[in-house]
């Protein structure tokens, strides 16, 4: 076991750490009551370290195993990655407020000081910090717990982890009578209770023992006893994105989206910044953070669709999941039935939303569509946790939407399961597949060299085309496809693309390519401009 809080101990305890939000996962979700009953605590969490864990993975592949390297990394880019990949991942209140934890915990290792107690001090007063408004009874109250227990420890690391965790517990059994939202439930704080989690699997990382869980029963509070909080049903809106901007800016943004609402984070630093706040008006909020640097990645959750409670419904034999990449898209998969998960721009859908979305398809069997050939990984893992719960789970292993579309096109949920699967995977591999991209700098490709703003034609993932016009270039593709063949092809224009360029694309297919038919789907704010499929 790793005698101290290095590189190898890092990466133990997100994998660790990941795979323990996902047993508690749910369990976290059923006692989200603060500060709003939304019951995603334990999913955005999960959410959240599992992107710090991806980020740690991609240091350590990038070191050379022995002989040529070590196969280790700097201590210091190791805690980096972690805390970066939780601040671009971050979900939620409480994966913002754990992306805090995880940089303030980073800052000392980083800095060279292997001493454990003082990260997590760091991580308890980051915390603080970023929250506009904090309240006791809360996570913060369990990660302050913690730092002080740790500071009484003067053993091995592993024994300032256990006494972390230990202070911890105890805080979080406390939570109750300090918050009325939870002593009126009966339940402990869900974000105290998955750093709780959290600090379990730093203790087993640490020493190779898992500590002994105790039942966790807290008796519900008087609410005369408690703390006086603020009524009413709250803002309607969950507004988080990550920002571009300076120091400076933020401070004005905070203090502008302080007046805007509430449950107000802003974490990050060195120019990006994960900012999360509940508003009435999100147009207003994300227009502060125009006006502070620049927003992206930008969520907007309406919390009554989100908390709304669904009456109980019969579980179906068999249903479909894609991952699309406009809300387009989108809606054209829901109407033929599948649940759909929307891939933005630059941001690939991680391994748990994917399982949330076989989950919440309700059935006994379920198709995966990934519809990208770089979410492999991710949606082999999402069905490997499916399985393990009970769902009969295929994945057809779809490299773009257009093939998504001809897979869900001859979905027949009356035929046998297996036979089914078969008939999606022989259509998707008989669609092939192409776009058309705008490259943003210079560099090599298949085609030759590229330059900022030009048009990129892409088939099968590889550029074989480089022009100057959308319309000129997605022709060329269109020839270049059908020169092979074909019988339909599948145009999907993204909301930027020129108003006239399905109609003229439609034109030249009729003419060049006779006995060829054509079908135009409106994608909405995509990738790309133009997604080809030729059947």
């Amino acid at each position: 076991m790793p005698q101290t809080f290095d590189a190898v101990a890092v990466r133990g305890w997100c994998a660790l750490a990941l795979d323990a939000l996902g047993r508690d996962r749910e369990a976290i979700d059923a006692i989200n009551v603060y500060p709003v009953a939304d019951g995603d605590t334990g999913t955005n969490l999960y959410l959240t370290m599992e992107s710090a864990a991806q980020a740690v993975e991609a240091v350590f592949a990038a070191y050379p195993e022995p002989p040529v390297y070590a196969g280790v990394p700097p201590t210091a880019d190791v805690v980096r990655a972690m805390a970066h990949g939780a601040l671009i991942g971050a979900r939620g209140n409480s994966g913002t407020i754990l992306a805090q934890l995880l940089r303030g915990m980073a800052e000392v290792v980083a800095a060279g000081e292997g001493d454990l107690a003082l990260a997590l001090d760091r991580a308890a007063s980051a915390a603080y910090q970023a929250v506009a408004h904090p309240v006791e009874g809360t996570v913060l109250t369990v990660a302050t717990a913690a730092a002080k227990a740790a500071a009484g420890s003067n053993g091995t690391p592993a024994a300032v982890a256990q006494a972390a965790y230990a202070g911890a517990r105890d805080a979080l059994d406390a939570t109750p009578s300090q918050l009325a939202a939870l002593g009126r439930a009966g339940v402990v704080d869900a974000g105290g209770r998955g750093l709780v989690t959290m600090l379990g699997a730093l203790v087993q990382a640490l020493s190779g023992e898992a500590p002994v869980a105790r039942r966790e029963a807290p008796v519900p509070v008087p609410v005369d006893d408690c703390p006086a909080e603020a009524a009413g049903a709250g803002p309607a809106f969950e507004v988080i994105y990550l920002l571009d901007a300076d120091d400076a800016a933020v401070d004005r943004l905070r203090a502008r989206l302080d007046r805007l609402g509430e449950s107000l984070v802003v974490v990050g630093g060195d120019g990006l910044w994960n900012v999360h706040v509940h508003v009435d008006d999100a147009g207003a909020a994300v227009e502060a953070g125009v006006e502070a640097g620049r927003p992206h990645r930008i969520r907007i959750t309406h919390f009554e669709q989100r908390s709304a409670v669904e009456p109980p419904r019969e579980q179906v034999q068999r249903a479909v999941v894609a991952v699309v990449p406009g809300e387009g898209l989108a809606g054209l998969c829901s109407e033929a039935g599948a649940t759909t998960v929307l891939a933005r721009p630059g941001e690939a859908p991680a391994s748990g939303e994917l399982v949330e979305a076989i989950r919440r398809a309700h059935a006994r069997e379920v198709v995966l569509l990934p519809n990208d050939a770089e979410l492999r990984h991710t949606a082999a893992a999402a069905v490997e946790q499916a399985r393990a719960e009970g769902i009969r789970v295929a994945l057809i292993p779809t490299r773009a939407a257009v093939q998504g579309i001809a897979a869900l096109a001859v979905h027949a949920p009356e035929r046998r399961f297996d036979e089914d699967v078969v008939a999606m995977t022989s259509a998707a591999g008989a669609t092939r597949h192409a776009e058309l991209a705008v490259a943003e700098r210079q560099s090599w490709t298949m085609a030759g060299v590229c330059q900022a703003g030009d048009v990129l034609g892409l088939i099968d993932g590889d550029v074989v085309v480089i022009g100057q016009d959308l319309a000129a270039t997605a022709r060329t593709v269109l020839d270049r496809m059908l020169a092979a063949g074909g019988e339909l092809v599948t145009l999907v224009l993204s909301a930027d693309a020129p108003p006239d360029l399905a109609a003229h694309l439609e034109s030249h297919v009729s003419r060049a390519h006779l006995a060829v038919d054509t079908v135009v789907y409106e994608g909405g704010r995509q990738g790309v401009p133009l997604l080809i499929g030729v059947e």
